[in-house]
């Protein structure tokens, strides 16, 4: 986007400024890529301590508890079975099968709430209204993801019954009378929070975060970095309209009761696939050396001749593997351990087809 002007801006702004940030206009808005620290020692910093992110960009919806049953039709996950105080992971599915975006699912009692990506909002919005009655957008309220080891240690000085949640559980806390609605969740492989609070109060809430020796402010470079060693999509990149969740890899993501009964946008494509398997999926590569394939490289099954075989989807180096990665759709019947070969700068080099994650995860289950 040319026009500063009309990026937005997040409540935290200022201090993103006061920290040194350089600022990046990303989903329409003007976010932090990285703090003098760099990229490389941020993401170190969040691998062995805590990295506090802003967020505050992704969308946050509420819906009725009664809708339940009417976004099981728009995704192909088990809401209406999800337990009071838990979340999970799911995306919105076309009548083609193909991903409209991917997102989080909270049962919070008398209401569902819903965090979606920044670029992707707005058209998730007006899709929930096309299907959904009382579609409510949360426009005053900010998020914060505090991720890494010592993630737990931070936060409980605040508000010390975040240390007894489990992954993916949701509660509402107090802080210096603001309402917190917290999760155990986050993106970047670690343990960690994700905070959702008043606006007008997360300046304070940050800084008294930032004090803490363990943490300190990451950008998306790092954040970047952190999900892929994660072996984490990335909407617009890694899942689109284009790739279908199984073609993704996001089998985990769709329960029993789903695959049983259908009734979600996609369904004969996404459940045949399930079923037979698709034709590709998204795989893991270990290119050889230090070099990275970046998005965008085409991938070949020999070291000379033939057509492509895929196309690396997220790609770059990670620092806590010391070793570049990288994630691509490639035929379905290569196996772990076959040879690609990526085009970089006219020149094919090889990559070895890895399990995912690159990098293990550490949640606290």
């Amino acid at each position: 986007m040319a026009d500063d002007a009309v990026l937005k801006r997040t409540g935290l702004y200022d201090l993103h400024i006061e920290l040194g940030a350089k600022m990046v206009p990303f989903a329409g808005w003007e976010m932090p890529v990285q703090y003098p620290m760099g990229v490389l020692k941020e993401h170190l910093h969040c691998r062995a301590q805590a990295g506090l992110f802003d967020v505050s960009h992704m969308g946050q919806v509420i819906l009725p508890a009664s809708a339940a049953t009417a976004l099981e039709e728009l995704v192909p996950v088990d809401v209406t079975g999800l337990g009071e105080g838990r979340q999970r992971y799911a995306m919105f599915t076309n009548a083609e099968g193909g991903i409209l975006d991917d997102l989080m699912v909270a049962n919070r009692g008398d209401h569902l709430f819903l965090v979606v990506n920044a670029a992707c909002a707005e058209a998730d919005i007006r899709h929930l209204e096309d299907y959904l009655e009382g579609v409510c957008v949360i426009r005053n309220r900010a998020l914060l993801a505090l991720q890494g080891p010592a993630a737990e240690t931070a936060l409980a000085r605040l508000v010390p019954a975040v240390a007894g949640m489990r992954f993916m559980d949701v509660q509402t806390h107090g802080w210096n009378g603001a309402e917190l609605w917290i999760s155990r969740s986050g993106y970047t492989g670690e343990d960690g929070y994700e905070i959702s609070l008043p606006s007008d109060r997360a300046e304070e809430f940050a800084r008294e975060l930032l004090e803490m020796d363990e943490v300190a402010a990451i950008g998306l470079g790092a954040r970047d970095s952190l999900r892929l060693e994660a072996g984490l999509c990335l909407y617009g990149h890694d899942i689109d309209t284009s790739t279908t969740p199984i073609e993704a890899g996001l089998n985990w993501a769709i329960q029993k009761r789903r695959r049983a009964e259908g009734g979600f946008h996609g369904a004969e494509r996404i459940l045949r696939e399930l079923a037979e398997g698709p034709a590709r999926l998204r795989m893991g590569l270990r290119p050889e050396g230090r070099a990275p394939m970046r998005e965008g490289v085409d991938i070949y099954a020999e070291a000379e001749g033939g057509a492509p075989i895929g196309q690396i989807t997220s790609g770059g180096f990670g620092p806590s593997i010391e070793a570049p990665m990288a994630m691509a759709y490639l035929p379905a019947n290569l196996s772990e351990g076959t040879t690609v070969y990526g085009e970089v700068r006219g020149k094919r080099l090889p990559a070895r087809i890895v399990p995912m994650p690159f990098h293990p995860h550490s949640y606290k289950r």
